[in-house]
């Protein structure tokens, strides 16, 4: 059972990271494979909304984003960290996440999705929203914590001193490794839960 961890913030070694640190290593010692990569410094643009994925099954910017695609279809689990500017995910997560997620042809249902915010003070609660709302759309299971997986800090590193916070991620972590062996368990035993209808969709002008 495997997890991709990506860290969002341009920093490497910031806050974001020590956040997922702690997650990162509950998981594996716990028994879940992390592959943990960072994105926040990569040159990530937006989606077009062109639809060449859609006949092509990748997006057409061939980048990181379409690497990514593959590991993700491998994975039991996604986390995603961000660090929080103007009460959002930043504009590089953001742009991956659209594009990784919408030019993915392969089904989601049951990996599952967890958020990781970190900031100074502030916004972290509508960050978290943002980008849940990834997972929800794609009949992920949501991990939940003890609190809001939140951590705060400024500088580099001040997130250490977050005792709260850290244990936040050290539960996460926990959560995160008992949902996916439970889910492979039930898969094994019952398979997927399967709608067996086919997709409505509808458009609010007709």
């Amino acid at each position: 059972m495997k997890v991709l961890m990506l860290n969002g913030s341009p920093r490497p070694n910031g806050n974001t990271n020590v956040a997922l640190i702690q997650m990162k290593e509950t998981l594996e010692q716990n028994g879940i494979e992390v592959e943990y990569i960072h994105v926040g410094n990569k040159d990530i643009r937006g989606c077009i909304a062109c639809n060449f994925c859609k006949n092509n099954g990748r997006c057409v910017f061939d980048d990181i984003v379409n690497e990514l695609a593959r590991k993700f279809e491998e994975a039991d689990g996604l986390v995603v960290g961000t660090p929080v500017y103007y009460a959002q995910p930043n504009a590089t997560l953001t742009a991956l996440m659209t594009r990784l997620f919408y030019s993915t042809p392969f089904d989601k249902s049951m990996k599952v999705g967890a958020a990781v915010c970190c900031a100074r003070r502030s916004g972290t609660t509508a960050a978290f929203e943002v980008l849940n709302k990834f997972f929800t759309i794609s009949n992920m299971p949501i991990v939940s914590g003890q609190y809001w997986n939140n951590v705060y800090g400024m500088l580099p590193q001040e997130a250490l001193q977050d005792e709260e916070g850290l244990q936040v991620m050290r539960g996460l972590g926990l959560n995160m490794a008992f949902l996916i062996k439970s889910i492979d368990l039930e898969k094994r035993k019952f398979g997927f839960p399967a709608m067996n209808e086919e997709r409505i969709t509808t458009n609010f002008i007709r």
